[in-house]
């Protein structure tokens, strides 16, 4: 697994863990870190990532609100919701990353810990919202 993926996991995770814990102000990392082991590199991109989410929450939940018809963000399966908001961070901030590359992430991260239909779920919402990107969605930003 590259070391982005494997941050990303480790992102996902995160934020699932700070979502479920309620609490966004308290610094649960120690205790994360702890638990998952991890390259140093790994954990400094997944820091990164977390930090990126973290700052730009509102603005990536009000994306997400706006495209997931009949549902507000609390209704959301966590683990969906976390995905989503990392994609659309990714998609939206991390320029050095394609974003049809945070897309394709984001559905096999869905495969891999959300629910039957989380895959096409988060498919089909980030679908949508790359009609906001003003930037090409195969390369990155210069």
């Amino acid at each position: 697994m590259s070391k982005r993926r494997e941050g990303r996991e480790a992102a996902v995770q995160f934020l699932y863990q700070q979502d479920i814990h309620g609490d966004h102000t308290t610094d649960l990392s120690k205790d994360f870190w702890a638990f998952r082991e991890a390259k140093a590199s790994v954990r400094e991109y997944a820091d990164s990532l977390i930090a990126g989410v973290n700052a730009n929450l509102a603005g990536v939940d009000a994306r997400i609100v706006k495209y997931v018809e009949n549902f507000g963000i609390a209704r959301l399966a966590a683990v969906d919701r976390n995905i989503l908001r990392l994609a659309i961070y990714e998609m939206f901030h991390c320029m050095e990353t394609p974003p049809v590359v945070a897309i394709n992430e984001a559905i096999e991260i869905a495969r891999k810990f959300g629910g039957e239909d989380s895959s096409r779920f988060v498919n089909g919402v980030l679908d949508k919202i790359k009609g906001e990107l003003t930037r090409p969605l195969r390369e990155a930003a210069k």
